[in-house]
């Protein structure tokens, strides 16, 4: 008889959720056992990790759901990565998207691209992986195409309680203005990040 390892189970599933974590009652119905087996097997697990000083992530609960998480005692070295400036520079390509999105939420890609006057594929999904942009919708009509707006993450990085703490576009537009206000805007990005 075949022995199932229920925790290694677990751990497979709350790795797979990621960041929207799994309910009890979710993990109970992948089982296909009991909701008191599975929390006792998600506690176990919990314990395995907490107990293990050698291991770096550990299990809590969120909202009503188990994800898995980092330890705190290694917060140090994860802020580290965070703000190392091989993994938190953006091209002036991915600037210009984030910008545009950060003001005119939701967009599209396609509007996006009208307003560049280039593909944005590839900055979007820049964006999209360092969590400063997610998708927020679906446009009404043919294809129902993606909208993009920003995310708690980006608010944090740039200091904004909220969106409309964005400073406000001018009405009257020149190209000059323009191409000194993203200028400006740019450079302070770039000396934050680096």
């Amino acid at each position: 008889m075949e022995i199932i390892n229920w925790k290694g189970i677990v751990e497979s599933l709350l790795f797979a959720a990621g960041d929207e974590g799994l309910s009890l009652k979710q993990i109970a119905h992948v089982l296909e056992m009991d909701i008191t087996l599975a929390e006792q097997v998600i506690n176990e697990l919990a314990e395995d990790f907490n107990s293990d000083r050698s291991r770096g992530i550990t299990i809590v609960q969120l909202a009503g759901t188990y994800q898995l998480a980092t330890k705190k005692e290694n917060s140090v070295y994860l802020k580290k990565l965070v703000e190392s400036p091989n993994t938190n520079t953006l091209s002036q390509a991915a600037l210009e998207t984030l910008a545009i999105v950060a003001y005119k939420q939701p967009i599209t890609r396609t509007e996006i691209e009208e307003i560049r006057g280039v593909k944005t594929e590839r900055p979007i999904q820049t964006l999209t992986g360092k969590a400063l942009i997610k998708e927020v919708g679906r446009a009404e009509g043919t294809g129902r195409a993606i909208l993009y707006g920003t995310t708690k993450e980006f608010l944090d990085y740039f200091g904004l309680r909220s969106i409309e703490e964005l400073p406000p576009l001018p009405e009257k537009v020149d190209d000059d203005f323009v191409q000194e206000e993203a200028d400006l805007f740019f450079e302070k990005f770039k000396e934050s990040s680096e």
